[in-house]
């Protein structure tokens, strides 16, 4: 059962002077739709994701550059895993590409992407599997490769066909409003993991273990 905090703790969760977002109950939910909100607290929501849609066309190009330069030192074509990829991203700091790479060829990677990307570590991933991550800029936006295994990818991808199927526009607004107030309240290790629940929704197989976090994305 989900409890609803009184008007002093909400102030305390909550310190925005102009919202009346119970995080506190959302979190303990593990979701937020429009009932969630209420009216005046959804119109703030729609205008702040109206702001972060603002930045499309810019981020659109910087990702067909970047994908396009991934293809071309790894023979993989990349496909955008993070949140500017479902539309649930706050800023134009990063983005998030995935390639399904086979393990065994790992070090055949790791030498086509030296010096053009920084290695930026083996995390952990779906059941016993890992995936490399590696790091590089496109018209100053930063860029994450993952490269995970072929299976992995697969499902990557199928979890974020149902995401784009399934996911309202009135779920993007609230997740993203919910995500946005967690980082403005310094929220961070919840933020971190509010980020995932979308991809737990639609996809409960996949254990996705974000990057440490950076500001933005």
């Amino acid at each position: 059962m989900v409890m609803r905090l009184g008007l002093g703790s909400c102030a305390v969760t909550n310190p925005h002077p102009h919202t009346d977002l119970d995080l506190d109950a959302i979190l303990a939910k593990g979701w937020v739709d429009r009932t969630d909100l209420s009216p005046a607290e959804y119109e703030r929501a729609e205008r702040f994701y109206a702001t972060m849609r603002a930045h499309d066309g810019h981020l659109v190009r910087v990702r067909a550059e970047a994908s396009a330069l991934i293809e071309e030192w790894t023979g993989h074509t990349p496909r955008d895993v993070g949140s500017f990829g479902t539309r649930l991203n706050l800023e134009t700091s990063d983005l998030d590409l995935g390639i399904g790479y086979p393990v065994e060829q790992r070090e055949v990677l790791m030498k086509a992407l030296d010096g053009r990307a920084r290695f930026l570590g083996e995390r952990a991933t779906r059941f016993s599997t890992t995936r490399l991550v590696f790091g590089f800029q496109v018209d100053g936006v930063e860029i994450d490769l993952s490269a995970l295994t072929v299976e992995d990818f697969a499902v990557a991808c199928r979890m974020l066909d149902q995401i784009e199927q399934a996911m309202t526009l009135e779920e993007r607004v609230c997740h993203t409003w919910v995500k946005h107030r967690l980082r403005t309240a310094g929220r961070l290790q919840e933020y971190a993991a509010w980020k995932l629940t979308t991809y737990r929704r639609f996809c409960p197989e996949f254990n996705w273990v974000p990057i440490p976090e950076k500001s933005g994305s």
